[in-house]
């Protein structure tokens, strides 16, 4: 009786240890992801023009119609809400894709240093371009 419960204690060590190692195998697909440098790139912009209210440097990578619709009193709304927070500190982490409307759409979550509530950033990106950009 013994030695069946010091072997049926090496076989769930075993298969603990083979679940580590599965587990630690899938991991990389999921937790270390992250969108492509240029993408991250154009985030990065869009958010220190957000924190500016730079409407040009907003636009700068987006689309004709995006450019055209974006306009001062929109950017200034969403400057006034979370420029602070951004200055403050951030950090963003890539999430996922979603393939809508002929659109890659980027997922971010934005974490502030001040700890309050968190932001969902959707950018919607199209040949290099941005057609939409939002802060929830």
């Amino acid at each position: 009786m013994e030695w069946c419960l010091a072997r049926l204690v090496a076989l769930l060590a075993k298969s603990r240890m083979l679940y580590a190692v599965l587990l630690l195998a899938l991991t990389p697909h999921f937790a270390w992801a992250q969108a492509p440098q240029p993408i991250e790139t154009i985030l990065k912009s869009m958010l220190a023009a957000t924190q500016a209210r730079s409407l040009p440097d907003f636009v700068a990578a987006g689309e004709a119609a995006f450019q055209a619709g974006m306009t001062e009193p929109m950017l200034d709304s969403v400057s006034r809400q979370l420029g602070p927070r951004l200055r403050q500190g951030y950090t963003a982490s890539f999430l996922s894709t979603l393939s809508q409307q002929g659109y890659t759409v980027y997922l971010w979550k934005l974490e502030f240093k001040d700890g309050k509530d968190d932001a969902l950033v959707t950018m919607a990106v199209r040949d290099g371009k941005v057609g939409g950009f939002w802060l929830r």
